[in-house]
């Protein structure tokens, strides 16, 4: 484990060179930092999406630029794949989530184009993510009704765990993946539309 600061892009490159000083080989980058917290249209300042932007795409960009010739260093043979984790909210829509879930659809281009400029050597998937029993979603699991709401509008009837994403992961990195590049898999419970009702106004009402 290797502790740091993700808003320090800096720090992210370091990563990559982290691992490789310690196995020797990097094979896999999973793109997982991101989050932002729900906010009405009118307090989301400019600034506010120029940080939801650089904490959930350019930190991507950051590790997967700084990875990336480490990646090509190593054994040649071996499954070379990035892995980004995007967010259902970057493929749907819903009130509160302007900065978020544009930034995340913003991660799932990011994906599809990465994947274009790195074949054949390196494979780049993502995950559209939906709600997951992480530390994100420490408020809901402690409001019933909210948890209630939540898991009635899952088609699977329940909340995920972060085992669900590893599994996602594991195959987009393995060899079971290796004819999959430039695609997002959706790992949500069968989700077609936001599941939770924040309460945030009509705006245009």
């Amino acid at each position: 484990v290797v502790p740091a600061d993700l808003s320090d892009l800096d720090a992210v490159a370091g990563l990559a060179q982290a691992a490789y000083d310690e196995f020797g080989r990097l094979d896999t980058v999973v793109n997982n930092v991101g989050g932002t917290f729900p906010t009405e249209f009118l307090k989301t300042t400019n600034e506010f999406l120029n940080e939801a932007f650089s904490f959930n795409v350019t930190t991507a960009h950051a590790l997967s630029v700084a990875a990336v010739p480490l990646m090509l260093a190593s054994a040649p043979d071996a499954q070379k794949s990035i892995v980004t984790i995007s967010s259902m909210m970057g493929r749907t829509a819903d009130r509160g989530f302007i900065a978020y879930g544009t930034a995340k659809a913003a991660l799932a281009h990011w994906t599809k184009m990465a994947a274009q400029d790195l074949a054949p050597r390196i494979r780049v998937n993502g995950i559209y993510v939906g709600s997951i029993m992480t530390s994100a979603l420490e408020y809901v699991a402690g409001q019933p009704e909210m948890m209630s709401q939540m898991e009635t509008k899952t088609p699977l009837g329940r909340v995920g765990e972060p085992e669900d994403i590893a599994a996602g992961v594991l195959y987009l990195s393995s060899k079971a993946g290796q004819y999959v590049t430039g695609k997002l898999i959706e790992i949500d419970g069968g989700i077609q539309q936001p599941t939770l009702d924040l309460g945030f106004p009509d705006v245009g009402a």
